[in-house]
Parts: C-alpha cells; structure tokens; sequence
C-alpha cells in the first residue's frame, strides 16, 4: 500500500472548479484531507476490491483518490456538466489505473443501483448557504440507501446531528476525526486570500 504522503502528492495535480457556484458549495477537496480519508479506508478494507461511489464528485478528488488505491471500479456522481468535464481531464492527469464512471446526476437523487456492497466518500454540502440549511442530511440519507460504509466530510460542531442520523438509519459511527479544510479565496465574499476551517470527518457502518 502507498504511503498517505505519496497519494496527496499524486493528487497535486487534480484541478479545481473553473467557474465555482456558491449555491451549490463547490470548494474543492484538499489534496491532503482526500489522501488521508482514502488512506483510511482503505486501511479498514473498504476501497481494495470495492465499488466505490463518490456522491457530489465536484472536479473528482475524493473519487480519483480512491481510484488509486485498487478498488473494483469508482462511480463520480456530479450535477454539474462543468465539473465532470474538469474530472475527466483530472483522470488523466491522475492516470488511475482503476475504471472510474462519471455519472452526472443529482447526489440526493441518484441514478443509480448498486448489487454488491459499495463504500461512499463525499464532502457534501455544509448547509451554509442561505436556502441550503441541512445539505448533508440528504447525502447522509442516500449514502444509507447506497452504501455498507460510508466516509464523510462535515462542518466541525456535527457531531450529535451525524451520529443521531446514523442512529435513525440502522448505522454506527464507527470512527470521527477532526480536519482542517483549506479554502482559497474564490467568491466575492471572500475577504481572505485563504483560510482555514475547522470540519470533522466520520465513518459510519450502514445496515
């Protein structure tokens, strides 16, 4: 298995949003936070072999992330037709030598069925946009229809709402981790060249 080092620097390359959409909270994924939740998983057998399905895929971090670390094949489901267009392109950048399926979509309404145990990755929305309060529950709700594990990236304070959800759902937070999320200046609100943000990421097993 690859070090978690070697896996971010091989997704250095991966290329960000060409034209962001604030309503739909498109910050890309930093290369360091996708290594080291991949590198998690795949420590806890949940890429090697699998169907890895990545909900809210953006320009593909998470998802090439994944694709570099053996699974069976890797599905990128994405609404918006510019950021697959900039995932493919990563793909080749990457050259990851597992088959990766980009599918566009909506994430809270998924055109797609999965026979065989699949794991889910995602950064989903935050909720911090006006209109866009609770995004995540609607991926948390799906990545439960969809998946055996899940690992998901949330604002820091999530932790009571994430495992209560999972609760409800038949699943167990079996593992939770602060991160830090860098975000680079890319909307008018922007005040800041950079900053960092405090998220939480959680591993929940589904029934």
């Amino acid at each position: 298995m690859a070090t978690k080092r070697s896996l971010a620097t091989k997704l250095g390359v991966v290329a960000g949003f060409e034209r962001p959409d604030a309503a739909l909270e498109q910050y890309p994924t930093p290369p360091e936070l996708a290594a080291h939740v991949v590198h998690l998983a795949d420590l806890h057998g949940d890429v090697d072999g699998r169907t890895v399905i990545d909900l809210g895929a953006g320009t593909g971090m998470l998802a090439l992330a994944a694709a570099l670390r053996g699974p069976a094949r890797v599905v990128g489901l994405e609404l918006d037709g510019g950021a697959l267009a900039t995932a493919r392109a990563n793909e080749r950048r990457v050259a990851a030598s597992a088959p990766v399926h980009w599918v566009r979509g909506d994430a809270t309404r998924p055109p797609l069925a999965v026979a065989e145990p699949a794991t889910v990755v995602m950064n989903p929305p935050f909720g911090a946009q006006d209109g866009n309060r609770n995004a995540d529950r609607a991926f948390l709700a799906v990545a439960s229809d969809l998946a055996a594990v899940s690992y998901s990236v949330h604002n820091a304070g999530s932790q009571e709402f994430v495992e209560a959800f999972a609760a409800d759902e038949g699943g167990e937070v079996t593992h939770a981790f602060a991160a830090e999320f860098r975000i680079d200046a890319q909307f008018d609100h922007h005040t800041d060249e950079s900053r960092e943000i405090d998220t939480e990421v959680y591993r929940i097993e589904w029934e």
